[in-house]
């Protein structure tokens, strides 16, 4: 005989049904991606010196995360994982090179297939710095250029292929250069032999001519081929009737995005705007200069919320916001002098801030660090039909976002699909103020946040080292330490132990979720 339900199985039975959706109400989605973009980097955030009214305004009609994360401190392991639901840690993820073939396996399921299995059109546009190409085989710019976006479940894509700081300096349409004459062929190589090829277009070296970086200077890492004055990471030879430019990119990214919202205004649509901004080389349009008392960085800021608002607007005009889930946040932490000379980096005796600026707000560290400031960003959605305005301080990562959407979208996931993303769907909504119980922090080395706890292992800087004694071990408690000033480790060997054991169990583990 079946048993009646108890009135907490109905309250759960009933809750699961009030996150999942019928396929009449399924929103929008559309992920505003920043680049660098620190916590404290917007206004209701504590900005003081940056202006970022958009942003501010999405936050106002939203729920504001005070305790949101990427997945890692740089920014190829936080996209693949944010697309994938999978650490990079664990295909060896790591910052792509100009070149690098695609790192998202084609066979694996991606947020844009998650989002196809429920009759969604999927887009990109902006940033890419996933790799392009197949494994082994040299990348030919001159053809069809896959395997790419469009191969892991994108409908469409309009991209810068890597980073605004690596060759090639090319928009990619689909599988093909935008503007590209064939009789002046592309190619790309890590080394200037690669490009010296008769015929193409042939750029300054960056390496033996620097008065040729007349935009700024590079002071570390940049100084290969340089495109519009600028030096960059990576050579590459023809082109030149395709190249972008530096200071007009957000508007040609805004304009794709917005015709992307148009076009499939009347289906739903999930769609990745990944800006460039606010990573070097920033070279916003001349129309924002000045806006800040910050230089570049500053003024790129202010043109990515400005990008924001544009993208905001074109739902409005197309009557989507009720229905629309729009996300806001960031690849990693704030970065400073990251290769040019723009004159933004100003160091204080404990901390890198920016003329009196801190982009992480309270918050240790920054891009490339395993403390807070590293993968604590900003995190902002809002979805006017269902979420209730606020602020929440309920623990959350973009790397949960697949098996979030996957229980909204009634889709069941398979044990080998997306291992370390975790159904967070009720904090995501508001519904639940604790969040994540623990999560996996990662840069040159792991981290493990559980509750306010943080242990930091350091084991992977060993090898840096170079026969120097190894930094240890370091726990906080962000509770009483939020900024991660007073390693505690020695006062409580059995919590850094427990810690360490869990950490190691879940690096070795096949998925977090598992």
């Amino acid at each position: 005989m079946t048993r009646p339900k108890t009135l907490l199985q109905l309250s759960a039975a009933l809750l699961c049904g009030l996150c999942t959706l019928s396929a009449a109400d399924r929103p929008n989605v559309v992920i505003i991606y920043g680049d660098d973009v620190g916590f404290g980097d917007v206004g209701v955030n504590g900005s003081k010196l940056i202006p970022t009214p958009n942003i501010d305004r999405l936050a106002s009609g939203g729920l504001n995360f005070t305790d949101g994360h990427c997945s890692a401190a740089t920014c190829t392991p936080s996209r693949f994982s944010l697309l994938t639901g999978v650490h990079g840690f664990r295909h060896d993820v790591s910052i792509l090179p100009p070149n690098a073939p695609l790192s998202i396996p084609t066979e694996i399921l991606t947020l844009p297939k998650l989002f196809k299995k429920a009759g969604y059109t999927t887009g990109v546009v902006g940033k890419w710095h996933l790799g392009i190409g197949e494994k082994g085989v040299p990348t030919n710019w001159n053809g069809a250029v896959k395997p790419g976006p469009l191969e892991i479940g994108f409908d469409s894509s309009f991209l810068l292929p890597s980073t605004n700081d690596r060759v090639p300096c090319v928009y990619l349409d689909g599988h093909h250069v935008v503007g590209l004459d064939p009789n002046d062929p592309l190619y790309v190589g890590n080394k200037l032999k690669d490009v010296q090829k008769p015929g193409s277009t042939q750029y300054p070296d960056g390496q033996t001519d620097r008065e040729a970086m007349t935009y700024y200077q590079s002071t570390h890492g940049h100084s290969d081929s340089v495109i519009n004055g600028i030096g960059r990471i990576g050579y590459m030879a023809g082109g030149k009737s395709a190249l972008w430019n530096d200071e007009t990119m957000a508007d040609v990214f805004v304009k794709e995005a917005r015709d992307y919202i148009t076009t499939n205004k009347d289906k739903p649509f999930f769609l990745y705007f990944a800006s460039q901004d606010i990573h070097v080389p920033r070279a916003p349009n001349p129309r924002f200069k000045g806006k800040t008392e910050l230089g570049f960085r500053g003024d790129a800021m202010v043109q990515f919320d400005w990008a924001t608002g544009e993208i905001m607007k074109a739902l409005e005009e197309n009557g989507l916001t009720e229905n629309t889930i729009v996300i806001f946040s960031s690849d990693n932490g704030p970065v400073y002098d990251d290769g040019y000379n723009d004159g933004t980096r100003v160091k204080t005796s404990s901390k890198e801030v920016d003329q009196g600026h801190d982009g992480s707000g309270i918050w240790r560290g920054g891009k490339y660090q395993i403390y807070e400031g590293g993968t604590r960003v900003p995190l902002i959605i809002r979805w006017p039909a269902r979420i209730k305005p606020g602020t929440s301080k309920a623990m959350v990562n973009q790397i949960d976002f697949i098996a979030s959407f996957a229980n909204m979208l009634d889709i069941e996931l398979a044990e080998n699909e997306a291992q370390d993303s975790r159904d967070m769907l009720p904090a995501f909504l508001g519904e639940d103020e604790k969040g994540l119980p623990y999560m996996v922090q990662e840069a040159r080395t792991f981290a493990l946040r559980s509750g306010d706890w943080k242990y930091i292992s350091n084991e992977s800087l060993k090898k840096e080292t170079k026969g120097k004694k190894a930094p240890k071990p370091e726990l906080y408690n962000l509770e009483t330490d939020p900024s991660e000033q007073s390693n505690i480790i020695d006062q409580n060997p059995e919590k850094a132990a427990s810690m360490a054991k869990q950490l190691d169990e879940l690096i070795e583990s096949d998925g977090v979720r598992k």
